[in-house]
């Protein structure tokens, strides 16, 4: 192995933007591989609105329904103002529908973690902790019997 074929010349100054540059190509290619394996990545929450309400237009104004072309008539004049008034909310507020999502997202952990926490206890059969009755073991009469003694207090 010859000096001159690992080593850039001792004239040439390094490029101070090559690990940036080599990082964002990385990251480039494996957002395209990802692209390509799991398909296109939503949009914003507003666009992801926009979508909806296309699609609900699109389902709606394809059922026949049985008043002929008046009751057609009708529904596509529902579906333009149903747009008519979802879209200037979506211009003006963009951002507005982002903050939506994420407090849905955040509600629905929330959920999950109570929802868990409760079914633990129960595959445990414990009882859930409530006021002024620590979370630990029942204390019933420790008998097998098919009753069991509930706090009214």
């Amino acid at each position: 192995m010859s000096d001159h074929t690992e080593r850039p010349a001792p004239e040439a100054a390094p490029d101070p933007d090559a690990w940036e540059q080599a990082c964002a190509e990385d990251l480039a290619a494996e957002r395209a591989r990802r692209r390509a394996q799991q398909g296109p990545q939503p949009g914003t929450a507003a666009e992801e609105l926009r979508k909806l309400v296309d699609a609900v237009a699109d389902k709606v104004s394809g059922i026949q329904l049985p008043g002929g072309g008046t009751a057609q008539g009708v529904v596509q004049q529902v579906i333009a103002q149903a747009k008519a008034v979802v879209e200037p909310v979506i211009e003006r507020n963009p951002d507005v529908f982002d903050h939506l999502a994420s407090a849905g997202s955040e509600l629905l952990a929330a959920y999950r973690a109570a929802v868990q926490g409760q079914e633990a206890r129960w595959t445990r059969d414990e009882p859930a902790p409530g006021p002024g009755r620590p979370a630990g073991p029942r204390d019933d009469d420790g008998g097998k019997g098919g009753s069991e003694r509930i706090d009214l207090d």
